[in-house]
């Protein structure tokens, strides 16, 4: 299992409860459920079912990746519901994805390397197009 996040500042673990709730209350456009999505499934489903990388492994993802991997995730998790889900969650671009990853990662629950920029997550995919697949099958 993996450690508890930490403080890279003094080793302390972090309150990510209460950390998600000053997330939210700084940047209210996202339901809890959005950020709870990427922090505590899609990070590590997007890690290992969509880029390949082995248990134990890590590595830096693309904005692309992990928009490829919630989508994925989302379609296997809630099938036709998918997009309605991420409606009510506020998420209706994969540009919506980027600001809830910046917004963990200004929290300190998520890391980034110098080149990430919000942009990275810009119109990769119309949200509603790439969500109705299940709703047709």
């Amino acid at each position: 299992m993996p450690d508890e996040p930490t403080s890279e500042a003094d080793d302390t673990p972090i309150d990510v409860e209460g950390t998600l709730l000053g997330v939210r209350r700084k940047d209210p456009r996202y339901r809890s459920a959005a950020y709870r999505f990427v922090l505590f499934q899609g990070i590590e489903y997007t890690l290992r079912e969509y880029a390949g990388v082995p248990q134990g492994e890590y590595r830096h993802m693309s904005g692309r990746e992990i928009c490829e991997g919630l989508r994925m995730l989302a379609l296997s998790e809630f099938g036709p519901l998918a997009f309605d889900v991420w409606e009510w969650w506020g998420v209706r671009t994969t540009r919506d994805w980027g600001e809830v990853v910046f917004n963990l990662i200004n929290a300190g629950l998520l890391n980034a390397n110098e080149q990430d920029q919000i942009e990275d997550f810009d119109d990769i995919y119309d949200v509603r197009e790439a969500l109705s697949q299940a709703r047709t099958r």
